[in-house]
């Protein structure tokens, strides 16, 4: 779920993290092997390729699967039931109703990747996920401020954080946006679609934060495919919609609700980190994958000393020493 209406408001009050439109997707790289990759990808169609787009269908697609067990016998049943009841309630066209439901089954049984050690929100059953977990964070003092969280902040957290090769490297860079370019104040409220709870291999709990998006990345006058849900065209989304800034304040909040109800919680032992679930590029159980990764979904695991320092900054409006 979004995090509020605007991009940043600067205002008294409550403050938002929006989400700008996306457009094409970023040219592959070249030589034979990316052109083989192409190939490869451009022979695994969108099965939500007709699906219409906005923010409407989007939200209406939300609720479909948080309604859904994803464990269900007869997933696709299930699924039905919930797309057409929220069809009734919210009087949306979405085309073949068969369709969205084939391409909403594909998603929930596309493995995720190594992040997660390539569970499917299929393997999900109803005790470990946590669907609309809603927060509203106070920053820096909230009513009664005792200082400035800015955006300058934040970008200065991230450089000092992400590592060379990191799959937002650079993302600090793309705070200078004039749209972004003011203070927060007041309190940060919002919700995460999803939170889902694995084991490691050691049995430690560890929690990821999912978000569901519906954006079309796909080119006018070609067919939606797994291409245009490559690993190279979801980071570029993700910069480009200011989807990281996004990412790291959901994981904030858990990272704040996982401190105070899970006893012995640490960051970098019980973070597993955020996935964006573009559906309309998650394919199933036998999605293509790029360098590991399976399109149609982007995984990033911030450090815990980054999400501590965030977490600091919009508790007292300085940047950790």
């Amino acid at each position: 779920a979004e995090v509020g209406p605007d991009a940043l408001d600067g205002t008294a009050g409550t403050s938002g993290l929006g989400t700008a439109g996306l457009g094409a997707a970023v040219a592959g790289g070249g030589g034979a092997d990316g052109r083989l990759d192409e190939a490869r990808l451009r022979a695994v169609p969108s099965l939500l390729g007709a699906m219409p787009g906005g923010v409407d269908v989007g939200t209406l697609i939300h609720a479909v699967l948080e309604r859904t067990d994803f464990a269900a016998d007869d997933l696709n049943g299930a699924l039905r039931e919930e797309l057409d009841r929220a069809r009734d309630r919210r009087h949306l066209e979405l085309g073949d109703p068969d369709t969205v439901v084939a391409g909403l089954t594909a998603a929930i049984c596309t493995p995720l990747g190594p992040l997660v050690d390539d569970l499917r929100l299929r393997d999900v059953g109803t005790g470990d996920r946590l669907d609309e977990l809603d927060f509203e964070l106070p920053l820096a003092g909230g009513d009664a401020p005792t200082a400035t969280v800015t955006v300058d902040g934040i970008a200065a957290l991230l450089r000092r954080h992400l590592p060379p090769g990191d799959p937002l490297e650079g993302y600090a860079d793309r705070l200078v946006d004039p749209a972004l370019d003011r203070d927060l104040r007041g309190y940060l409220a919002g919700s995460l679609d999803l939170v889902v709870r694995t084991l490691d291999a050691g049995g430690d709990q560890r929690f990821a934060v999912v978000d569901y998006k519906t954006n079309w990345l796909g080119v006018d006058g070609e067919e939606l495919s797994a291409w245009h849900y490559r690993p190279a065209a979801l980071a570029d989304a993700m910069h480009r919609a200011h989807y990281p800034l996004q990412a790291l304040l959901y994981t904030v909040a858990l990272h704040r609700y996982l401190r105070w109800r899970l006893p012995g919680y640490t960051a970098d032992r019980n973070l597993a980190g955020v996935l964006y679930l573009f559906v309309r590029g998650m394919t199933g159980a036998t999605a293509p994958r790029m360098e590991g990764q399976p399109c149609g979904v982007f995984a990033w695991r911030p450090a815990a000393a980054l999400v501590e320092a965030l977490s600091d900054l919009l508790d007292r409006g300085a940047v950790a020493a």
